[in-house]
């Protein structure tokens, strides 16, 4: 059973999707239902005996095409909707061990132009309103399949974060003129001090507001709002700096760094909005402080909605630039 039932305090939905508690959790070395299916094994999620990257709709969807009716009804103060929308799963590659900082530089260079294809062909569909790419790994992110790969959520309506986003540049751009990401990207290339990688196309920093203390976010220098809006070339540097990227966090204390990486870009509603104020730009969370220690969500975070950093954005930035690899 899925549906989406609003939540009036904060006026945004939650998708309720009890169907979920029985997804595969931790599966036998013996079975990877993310492997390619081999002559007389036991079948698995793709039905080819190899494959470069494969795209399919998740097993166990928080969002469905034909979702089932709710199973409660709502009320004017607490609607309820049936959970319509698309889930879907992206396997970098066959190889269980890889994962993306493994990866040469053409493998991630391939996988945006997939994820390119994903969010037009998923954008077009009526029902969609926000296509957002995002991978969870590592276990400590509650991830339950270690085969690399990510995933892609279609929903019905604009998720608040990135509305959240949407609103406050689209207010900057009506006071000044200027683009909000543009600035704040400006503001970071003239100080210096929290940049982590750049090449001609995009520059990553930890930025000045940065609630994670390793946490990166990747610009583009020009108003791009969607993968859509990149050139062949800018593609390619966005590979090469994404992969510069996760290799850092790799390298930072020598073990595989998990995280969340996410991407933020235009809605996909219909509008007659060109979204001129807004860039496309991925975010990354990785849940350590130190090496040991993880950063917590705790009552100030999960409550109040109110972060706190225990480190300072200059000093994580300056010890991700100067960890290999380098890309300048």
């Amino acid at each position: 059973m899925s549906e989406l039932r609003w939540n009036p305090l904060l006026e945004e939905w939650v998708i309720t999707a009890t169907h979920r508690q029985d997804r595969t959790f931790f599966p036998p070395p013996d079975y990877n239902p993310l492997a390619p299916t081999q002559p007389g094994g036991f079948p698995t999620e793709i039905p080819s005996a190899s494959y470069e990257i494969v795209v399919f709709e998740n097993k166990f969807p928080s969002l469905r095409q034909s979702p089932p009716d709710p199973a409660i009804a709502g009320s004017d103060l607490t609607p309820v909707r049936p959970a319509r929308g698309i889930c879907e799963v992206i396997c970098y590659t066959p190889d269980a061990e890889a994962e993306l900082a493994t990866l040469p530089v053409q493998k991630v260079h391939e996988l945006i132009y997939v994820w390119t294809d994903r969010f037009l062909e998923l954008g077009a569909r009526d029902f969609v309103k926000y296509v957002y790419i995002f991978e969870n790994k590592g276990k400590e992110i509650g991830v339950t399949l270690s085969h690399p790969h990510g995933q892609i959520y279609a929903y019905p309506f604009v998720p608040p974060i990135p509305r959240r986003e949407l609103d406050a540049a689209h207010r900057y751009y009506q006071s000044t003129g200027r683009d909000l990401i543009g600035d704040v990207l400006q503001q970071e290339l003239e100080d210096g001090r929290r940049l982590v990688a750049q090449n001609e196309a995009f520059v990553a920093v930890v930025p000045f507001f940065a609630r994670y203390p390793y946490e990166v976010q990747i610009f583009p220098r020009a108003v791009r709002p969607a993968l859509s809006d990149f050139n062949a070339d800018e593609r390619a540097a966005l590979a090469r700096i994404l992969k510069t990227v996760i290799e850092k966090y790799n390298n930072l204390w020598q073990r595989s760094l998990p995280y969340i990486m996410l991407m933020h870009q235009r809605p996909t509603d219909g509008t007659s909005a060109d979204y001129a104020y807004y860039r496309f730009h991925i975010e990354f969370y990785p849940p350590y402080r130190t090496p040991d220690k993880l950063k917590y969500l705790a009552g100030s975070e999960a409550g109040a909605g109110v972060f706190i950093n225990d480190t300072l954005a200059e000093v994580t930035a300056e010890t991700l630039r100067n960890t290999p690899p380098y890309l300048i």
